[in-house]
């Protein structure tokens, strides 16, 4: 698996993992350059516009050849099955998208072993339904990614951008469990500071409590 598909895959899981309140979702555009003999993964994320929603969609993936000006449906998922629709592709697709539910957002798919044919036009298509209080809203949303394959990968600047995302977010989210570690080391350490003053308080006030008012010697 290329770095390219790894940090689009990176960039995916975090966004979707973002609390609901801060969106959520974010909609990643896909890599657009694939290298031949290889796999390729063709990016497609469309997030709903209120999360708490409950909602389900199906994802249909057509493709058009360069030179033609007809799309073919190439692939389908609806949840929990995907189906290649075309014989070019057969057992050349796998989904990569949203797992174990029905309210996919992500509708991602691998090419494995591109091929100079491949090169094209791809639409991404999510038929979606959002379950309301009162009735259900179908929408439509339509994505676009134009493939060119090439013999030998030429590095985008969308890659290295993700990249260098992929490593800030890894270096901020260390530097964040380091002083989350010197906050806690430095609570501990200022409660057993607390703790032992208590303690001393505690002893000189018995030592106080303990004079003899008759002859004024102090007691062992």
């Amino acid at each position: 698996m290329s770095m390219g598909i790894i940090s689009f895959l990176a960039l995916s899981v975090f966004f979707s993992q973002v609390p609901q309140g801060q969106t959520g979702c974010a909609e990643v555009d896909s890599m657009t350059e694939a290298v031949a003999g290889e796999s390729f993964l063709l990016g497609c994320i469309s997030c709903k516009k209120r999360a708490e929603v409950p909602g389900s969609a199906i994802v249909e993936w057509h493709f058009k050849p360069a030179g033609t000006d007809e799309f073919i449906q190439i692939f389908q998922y609806e949840y929990p099955s995907p189906t290649i629709l075309h014989e070019n592709f057969e057992g050349r697709l796998d989904w990569q998208g949203t797992m174990w539910t029905k309210d996919v957002q992500i509708g991602a798919i691998s090419i494995n072993n591109v091929t100079y044919n491949d090169t094209g036009t791809y639409r991404c298509t999510f038929h979606r339904t959002l379950y309301l209080s009162m009735s259900e809203e179908h929408v439509i949303i339509n994505k676009e990614v134009e493939l060119t394959v090439v013999e030998k990968a030429n590095p985008e600047l969308t890659t290295v951008v993700s990249e260098i995302m992929m490593y800030v977010l890894i270096v901020v989210l260390q530097l964040w469990m380091i002083g989350v570690l010197i906050y806690c080391y430095r609570k501990i350490y200022a409660e057993n500071e607390a703790r032992e003053a208590r303690k001393a308080a505690r002893s000189q006030n018995k030592f106080i409590d303990s004079k003899d008012p008759c002859d004024g010697v102090y007691l062992e």
